[in-house]
């Protein structure tokens, strides 16, 4: 898949986002859909680096690629914690099974969590305070974004304690007092990352899951839809391309 490699063809992007908006199913909606400009930097199959902008519909499809982690969250990679707004395509990031992949996509966003959308729901975060999950789990506080998943099962979802872990939204692990909901009046900056597979990886000493848009995210989208969302993605031509699932995701196994 070619990457746009210059503010005119970042341009070109805005263009096509507007002409989907010409969709049938979309211009039978009351409320067209917002747009926002999303960033990316992605490792090609050459090693170079691409950096492109896009502009794109507010819509959950594209939001949740983007929205896991704010500024800030450090990583672990084979040099240590590194923040996430620091890391490059080509860091080796260190995953769940004890090897290392490249990162080979970050996104990024801003967002102002507390102000509603054209359908007025709000971008809230979660907060989780330092060692919400035992000593050191997180080490400090982490604040993840509405598109992040833990893998971790909370008490109220397991049928008994031989339940396998689940990834499982962070919405769920809030209790108004160690791991919170918050929204901040300003704009945050937020990132999710993609490696060759998917994965869970080390963040602030919790198991968060790396980018995978879902096995079945495409199924209802129009074409004109799909076609801007895969050019997000210079790796990935069609949703095959991201590979299989690392775990069972929890809102699927219900």
């Amino acid at each position: 898949m070619n990457t746009p490699h210059s503010l005119h063809q970042a341009a070109a992007s805005a263009a096509e986002a507007t002409a989907l908006l010409q969709d049938p199913a979309a211009l039978r909606m009351v409320t067209k859909p917002q747009l926002r400009r999303f960033e990316v930097s992605a490792l090609l199959s050459n090693g170079t680096v691409a950096e492109t902008r896009h502009i794109a519909p507010a819509l959950p499809l594209f939001e949740n690629a983007f929205c896991a982690f704010t500024r800030g969250t450090l990583v672990q990679t084979d040099m240590g914690p590194v923040a996430i707004e620091d890391l490059w395509p080509g860091d080796m990031i260190a995953t769940q099974t004890g090897e290392y992949q490249p990162l080979i996509w970050k996104g990024s966003t801003s967002l102002v969590p507390a102000r509603a959308d054209s359908k007025g729901q709000t971008h809230p975060l979660t907060s989780f305070m330092a060692d919400s999950f035992g000593m050191q789990k997180p080490m400090s506080c982490v604040v993840a974004g509405p598109a992040a998943r833990l893998l971790c099962t909370p008490p109220h979802m397991r049928r008994d304690a031989s339940d396998k872990k689940l990834l499982t939204p962070v919405q769920d692990f809030q209790d108004g007092m160690n791991i919170f909901e918050t929204s901040p009046p300003t704009v945050v900056d937020m990132f999710h990352l993609c490696l060759p597979q998917h994965a869970v990886i080390q963040v602030g000493g919790l198991e968060f899951e790396t980018y995978h848009p879902g096995p079945n995210a495409l199924k209802l989208v129009s074409y004109p839809i799909k076609t801007l969302f895969l050019n997000l993605f210079s790796h990935a031509d069609a949703i095959a391309d991201f590979g299989p699932l690392a775990f069972e995701r929890a809102d699927a196994a219900i």
